[in-house]
């Protein structure tokens, strides 16, 4: 739950820092004095968009901290999935500069704004006036079944059989217009493939054809030039360069025994001698080998010209290549063969996977049907007992056309709030004060199952008054026991008194300008400002005594 939250140039917030506790706490304040400014800046720490017009004017940056305590809340999951330390105690920051760029640290960890809305949705739920046309949307009237009925582990298998459904139904359809395609094309493929096959390419072979081509056509210099070389070395027996290092050799090995470093001569000019003698003797024989061959030339230059032309009809620069093409193409026609048995394989694991998809949403309709029983009771008890004595509150199911994301469910809250009229979709039928007491309800009956830490409403009593306010305050006043967080925004005294604690938005002049505060009072300023929201500005003893009164029965 939140502990703390500073606000830093925000709007016309220069500087707030509040301290909050369990249990239910509420939030007033004259129209306009900052209480949408508040509910901003937490709504900026949790991973909303942020806009630069938000920050105070002449500051550079705003900045927004709140220290949360999420012992006992099961959030050890998303830390770990986002390779971020736990700790009991969670520091979110949230900076926003004037060049609009945002930044946010989750225990002075950087931390992706995507990631860090998925933490807000985790540690507040806050429900806006606006967000009352939610409980009229049929995902959201699901969700609430789903979440009374506990369906999150059904939910979870469910939706892994259904990506997975997802995914083999797109690749049976890829299968089937590539094997489409490639039969189109198989007459065309096969003659590719023949022309590849009878060209019986090799790794590596164009590049040694085209050095056989060179010594080929240059075969007489390369024979004159090895025999030359080796007559150098070893071709008059006087002026032989092998008889000198033989000669040279001896000699100082004669002088060995009288000079120690002639041996080590001796030997490099024998080893210099084997060495000379062996290229002399491979030059021989490759000058040898060496032929000027007319057919052979005339072989290779069309091989080569071959495999050019490969590369320029295949639009590929290497035989490599080709090869990889050669391969390509026997594949393509290898799934033509067998194609159509690899579909029916496929859909049979299809028929598998839907089989699994039906006995998995049959279950979760099962058990949001029963849920929905319940749900009526419960909802009906709670209406009538926030001023709809008459309250004729249904759930319709109907059946998609096939598998959605959560199942073949389709719901429709009904709702009648007279005698003589027959439910109908809330979103026809309810007004706006009908509106916020149904998810007023409807959050009181979820709070205990979404283990969420903080809840905070937005004025969610507005229509109502009196009796009803008080009731409706009773009912976040028991939504914020059991260890939970219930902060409510409101302009109505009766809700005002119900609060563990009381907290009021106020403007004031300074020297640089309108700023707004946020402050929690203490009792006799708790008496003074519910005082204010009955009479008025003009103070007087029975709005006091009133107000006590208020107090002294929350």
């Amino acid at each position: 739950m939140l502990k703390n939250i500073s606000i830093r140039n925000y709007a016309l917030i220069e500087r707030v820092e509040v301290d909050f506790t369990s249990g239910f706490s509420v939030i007033t304040g004259e129209t306009g004095h900052g209480k949408s400014v508040f509910l901003g800046a937490v709504s900026m720490l949790l991973g909303q968009r942020s806009d630069v017009k938000a920050i105070r004017d002449g500051a550079d940056k705003c900045i927004i901290e709140g220290c949360f305590d999420i012992s006992g809340f099961g959030l050890e999951p998303f830390f770990e999935e986002n390779e971020m330390d736990y700790d009991n105690e969670c520091i979110v920051r949230r900076e926003l500069s004037a060049n609009g760029r945002s930044r946010a640290f989750v225990n002075d960890s950087p931390i992706g704004v995507a990631q860090l809305k998925e933490l807000g949705t985790k540690l507040i739920d806050i429900h806006s006036q606006h967000q009352n046309l939610l409980v009229a949307d049929k995902n959201y009237q699901l969700s609430v079944l789903d979440i009374l009925a506990g369906n999150k582990a059904l939910l979870e298998s469910y939706s892994a059989e259904y990506n997975a459904y997802g995914s083999l139904s797109r690749e049976i359809e890829n299968m089937r217009a590539e094997l489409e395609k490639s039969r189109r094309d198989e007459e065309w493929l096969r003659f590719q493939l023949n022309e590849l096959e009878s060209a019986s390419l090799k790794e590596g072979e164009l590049e040694e054809l085209e050095q056989e081509v060179q010594e080929l056509s240059h075969s007489e210099d390369i024979q004159a030039a090895l025999y030359g070389a080796c007559n150098a070395i070893d071709g008059d027996e006087r002026g032989s360069l092998l008889t000198a290092l033989r000669d040279a050799s001896s000699a100082l090995a004669r002088i060995a025994p009288h000079y120690g470093a002639a041996e080590e001569l001796s030997e490099r000019l024998e080893s210099n001698y084997i060495e000379l003698k062996d290229c002399c003797s491979e030059m021989m024989q490759r000058a040898e080998r060496v032929q000027f061959a007319p057919d052979r030339l005339d072989f290779v230059e069309r091989r080569i010209a071959l495999i050019y032309d490969l590369q320029k009809k295949h639009r590929v620069a290497t035989v490599e290549e080709l090869i990889a093409l050669y391969n390509d193409i026997s594949a393509r026609l290898e799934r033509i063969s067998c194609g159509d048995d690899d579909i029916r394989e496929a859909e049979k694991k299809l028929a598998a996977l839907r089989a699994r998809m039906t006995s998995i949403a049959a279950e979760l309709t099962g058990k949001r049907k029963q849920i929905a029983e319940c749900l009526k009771k419960d909802i009906t008890a709670i209406l009538v007992n926030l001023g709809m004595p008459v309250i004729r509150f249904e759930v319709d199911f109907c059946k998609t056309n096939d598998f959605v994301s959560n199942g073949v469910d389709s719901v429709n809250f009904l709702f009648s709030a007279n005698s003589s009229s027959a439910p109908q979709p809330l979103s026809d039928v309810a007004s706006g004060g009908e509106m916020s007491r149904v998810m007023l309800a409807l959050k009181s009956l979820i709070a205990s199952e979404t283990n969420q830490p903080t809840l905070i409403f937005d004025e969610v009593d507005t229509g109502v008054s009196g009796v009803i306010a008080e009731r409706m305050g009773r009912l976040m006043q028991q939504m914020g026991s059991a260890n939970r967080q219930v902060l409510s925004i409101t302009h109505l005294p009766q809700v005002a008194a119900l609060g563990a604690n009381h907290y009021k938005v106020y403007k004031e002049e300074t020297e640089k300008g309108t700023v707004t505060n946020m402050i929690k009072l203490e009792q006799q300023e708790r008496v003074r400002e519910i005082a204010q929201m009955m009479s008025g500005e003009m103070l007087t003893d029975a709005a006091l005594e009133n107000a006590s009164l208020l107090l002294s029965q929350s």
